[in-house]
């Protein structure tokens, strides 16, 4: 793990080689700078998880420091080491916002516990942000805003194109919230068919409708004490958001065919690549439901707005996909990145995988060539053919009903409107055996 990076602001430079060297030996990646304007221009380029600054400084103050910082990167905490006569200035700007300060002359340690906890809230000390990698700084703003709404309860809609890394980005908040013990359940609302949507999140009781052969519980009940995420939420059929509604008031579900609800203790975070505002205007999206799940919105940049990170992906890419494949490769020729860097990517983070993947298959040298990557391209636009995503769709919907009817071909064909015959045929297409399903 990459140790924290701190930004240390003094102009006495003694005090400043100082603070680095301790720092440093606590394990700290540390940048300084003398005075408040060159830690300004410092900030694009080091990208410090937690400031620590001197009040006062001649020209930019410790003060006028953190008010410039708290406006650029509002997330990113400040703390001041402040004199005796100044600890009224550093108690007001508390309230605005400083994460905390230290009164001179201080123990080291406590420097070390405050930095250490600064550390903590901005995320930088664990893995939580799992496959998420970025060193863009809207990126890296948007990733301290979902460190801190991780910690609470508050639902959070994620905004994105596709391919952009919505369920990513989902999957970190549950890792940094309370609930990470808990399960992480996702469920893609445009992906099954309005029926099956709502035995899926609600579940059903046996013998509810032709086919439920036995008791299902639904997502909601097998989240429970974690995390489930409604991804392409504006997407979802309009009688189940009336549904879905009343579960977010009442916090119970009733499975369908029930009488009787059940309480669930479950985080609901939802996702999706439309603007809901216009479907709202549409009717086709219930402008209560939007309000109840829009308490903390996050919109993910598409690749196009974080390209500085192109490179850093690809890399990452280059080298899990040679593990996968058994393949070591030193990298892409300078040419091959160049071409990278510069394509358009209407799929976002995934069409990138896909043509990384595509290069790793193809190549025969140790250096991805520039020709392998113009092929990729030229043949990936970032979707599946309609022929891929017809058949992924069938095969989920076939597993689907065979889960629901526990193997029952007869009454999983019937659901699907199918003679036995032509259900059974479906089924070898996709090479789906009924009995791994009793």
């Amino acid at each position: 793990m990459n140790p924290a990076r701190l930004l240390l602001v003094d102009d006495d430079k003694d005090l400043l080689r100082l603070l680095t060297i301790r720092l440093e030996a606590a394990g700290y990646a540390v940048s300084a700078a003398d005075s408040g304007e060159r830690a300004m221009a410092l900030l694009a380029v080091e990208r410090p998880q937690v400031v620590i600054t001197d009040m006062r400084m001649p020209g930019m103050d410790g003060t006028a420091l953190f008010e410039a910082i708290h406006r650029e990167y509002p997330t990113l905490p400040v703390i001041m080491l402040t004199a005796h006569g100044t600890i009224p200035d550093a108690v007001e700007a508390t309230r605005r916002g400083l994460f905390g300060y230290l009164t001179k002359p201080y123990e080291p340690q406590a420097l070390l516990a405050e930095v250490a906890r600064a550390v903590k809230v901005s995320g930088a000390d664990d893995d939580w942000q799992g496959e998420i990698i970025s060193r863009n700084p809207a990126m890296e703003a948007l990733l301290a805003q979902a460190r801190l709404v991780a910690a609470g309860e508050a639902r959070v809609l994620i905004r994105g194109e596709s391919g952009t890394g919505k369920e990513l980005l989902a999957q970190a908040i549950h890792r940094a919230s309370p609930r990470r013990d808990g399960p992480f359940l996702a469920v893609n609302c445009a992906a099954i068919p309005e029926p099956l949507l709502e035995s899926e999140l609600f579940g059903h009781l046996k013998g509810s409708f032709t086919g439920a052969v036995r008791d299902h519980r639904g997502l909601f009940q097998e989240a429970e004490g974690g995390t489930l995420l409604l991804d392409e939420i504006g997407d979802m059929p309009l009688p189940l958001q009336v549904k879905l509604l009343r579960v977010l008031e009442e916090r119970q579900v009733r499975p369908v065919g029930s009488t009787r609800s059940v309480a669930v203790d479950v985080r609901i975070l939802s996702a999706t690549h439309r603007r809901l505002e216009d479907e709202i205007g549409a009717g086709r999206f219930r402008e209560d439901l939007f309000y109840r799940l829009n308490v903390v919105t996050l919109a993910l940049p598409s690749l196009d707005e974080r390209r500085d990170d192109i490179p850093l992906l690809a890399t990452h890419f280059l080298k899990g996909i040679g593990e996968r494949y058994g393949r070591t490769l030193g990298g892409f020729a300078p040419e091959a990145l160049e071409l990278l860097t510069s394509a358009a990517w209407p799929g976002n983070i995934r069409q990138l995988y896909n043509v990384v993947e595509q290069a790793v298959a193809l190549c025969t040298g140790k250096l991805i060539p520039a020709t392998l990557i113009q092929n990729a391209l030229a043949s990936a636009d970032g979707m599946a053919s309609l022929e891929e995503a017809r058949a992924r769709f069938e095969r989920d919907y076939l597993g689907k009903l065979l889960r629901m009817t526990g193997g029952n071909v007869s009454q999983a064909a019937r659901l699907a409107k199918r003679n036995r015959t032509e259900f059974y045929k479906l089924l070898q297409r996709h090479q789906l055996d009924p009995a791994l399903f009793k």
